[in-house]
């Protein structure tokens, strides 16, 4: 037995109990930085790879070869491609520098959050959230009341904004390496828009009220004349790594099209063309390093240590997922059938994909409704011929899935990985940030759940 039917047999025959090492990856993940957060950041690698210990040997154990073969395909078709692009585009943004700021009023700010969200198509919500952190912080030192900008930076920069590309946010280019045309996600660009022009809006209408508050009195609005006049335009340094993005956009655009032939291992195949964009993907990361002064990156605060995390966390995630996965995709014969019975709607997608990424991470939200669709829809077939039909057949589906993902990852710190940068450097700079609950109960709920709502009746009914 092989191919499809191979991949059915498997996620039909793996038992519910393979899941827990993934279930535990993810709380783990979700309480970890919260209660134990010390701990969590001197030992995650441990836990990351405990979990993904735990999943290898019990299925080895069981399944023999055909587990062993599951687990390498997923990390040579899935994780490598990911945290090499993810590891560029950290990279190169880290290699450009924003100086001089802007004057900090609630017009200006407007201006960088819209801008913010349209670069994160292109950088990466990661790397434009870098980018654009500190600029922002100090175009607003002379305010008082800061918070609520940050916040609606992590709403737009960190997460919505990222919605229209693969390059934008993690669970899209999952999406992407699994099947999902490049420019497929085009297609979320009313959601895009609607989501983008709600917040503007109530950013900037929230903000002007502060904005007048602040300037009520004497010592307030010596402030703000100050910090009106110091106002300078942006100027940019290490401009050449807009050319390696640019030439690692177009290797993933190219490696999605061309067909040079496959690569065989042991368990699976890989197209040639793939090997090719991520070998290009990977060279312009070290060109971005080499060509790069230093001081830029200095200036920057440039350090390896949260692109390290992300590889070293997800690595036990893609791993620990992959039981998970397959028996999602075996769709109702699998023991995960009463889920994929359950989920049968866009509206539906929406919200279970949402809230599993809003209080765990969106990128395995993402495959694990992903999956569902495909099981739902096309039980046992290689994924990505499944995908290419999902797009063609039930789009529908997939912009709930894509949405849900993307939009709900900002409802806490936890759903999206640059939240938690922007809190940190935030209150590095002595920006007040709310707790994980008030996040949720001054803004997210407030803010985001009829934003959402409005969502769903206008495009998931």
């Amino acid at each position: 037995m092989d191919g499809p039917k191979a991949v059915q047999a498997f996620g039909e025959a793996l038992p519910l109990w393979s899941t827990v090492p993934f279930a535990g990856m993810l709380l783990s993940i979700a309480l970890g930085p919260l209660f134990a957060p010390r701990f969590w950041h001197g030992h995650f690698g441990k836990i990351s790879a405990f979990w993904a210990a735990a999943s290898v040997v019990s299925l080895s154990i069981i399944f023999g070869q055909q587990a062993a073969a599951g687990f390498l395909s997923v990390l040579v078709n899935e994780y490598l491609p990911f945290i090499i692009l993810m590891g560029t585009l950290y990279v190169i943004s880290g290699g450009i520098l924003i100086t001089g700021s802007l004057s900090g009023t609630p017009g200006s700010n407007t201006a960088l959050l819209l801008a913010g969200a349209l670069l994160a198509n292109i950088m990466g919500t990661t790397g434009a959230a870098m980018l654009l952190v500190r600029p922002l912080i100090r175009a607003n030192a002379h305010r008082k009341n800061r918070t609520i900008v940050m916040i609606f930076f992590i709403f737009l920069v960190a997460n919505i904004g990222g919605a229209l590309t693969p390059l934008g946010d993690p669970p899209l280019l999952l999406g992407f390496l699994v099947g999902v045309p490049f420019f497929g996600t085009l297609r979320l660009y009313p959601h895009m828009l609607l989501a983008t022009s709600f917040l503007l809006m109530v950013y900037y209408l929230a903000d002007r009220h502060i904005y007048k508050v602040e300037s009520s009195n004497p010592e307030g609005e010596k402030a703000m004349r100050t910090g009106v006049a110091n106002g300078r335009p942006f100027r940019v340094r290490g401009a050449q790594n807009l050319i390696f993005l640019a030439v690692a956009i177009g290797a993933m655009i190219a490696g999605a099209k061309a067909h040079l032939g496959r690569i065989y291992f042991p368990g699976g195949q890989k197209e040639i063309s793939e090997v090719l964009r991520d070998l290009i993907v990977f060279l312009m990361s070290l060109f971005s390093m080499l060509l790069t002064p230093r001081d830029i990156r200095d200036e920057n605060g440039f350090t390896w240590f949260p692109i390290k995390e992300v590889a070293i966390i997800f690595a036990g995630l893609f791993i620990a997922m992959m039981p998970c996965l397959a028996i999602l995709q075996a769709g109702t014969r699998g023991h995960l059938g009463c889920l994929v019975h359950a989920v049968r709607s866009p509206a539906r997608y929406f919200w279970a994909t949402g809230a599993l990424s809003s209080f765990l991470d969106n990128a395995p939200a993402y495959l694990a409704f992903f999956k569902t669709a495909l099981g739902n829809f096309y039980p046992g077939m290689e994924t990505r011929s499944a995908a290419m039909l999902l797009v063609r057949q039930h789009p529908a589906y997939l912009e709930a899935i894509s949405a849900g993902s993307v939009f709900f990852g900002a409802f806490t710190y936890i759903g999206n990985a640059p939240n938690f940068m922007v809190r940190s450097i935030s209150e590095e700079s002595g920006v007040e940030m709310p707790g994980f609950t008030g996040f949720m109960m001054k803004y997210s709920l407030p803010v985001l759940l009829p934003l959402f709502v409005l969502e769903t009746f206008i495009f998931f009914r």
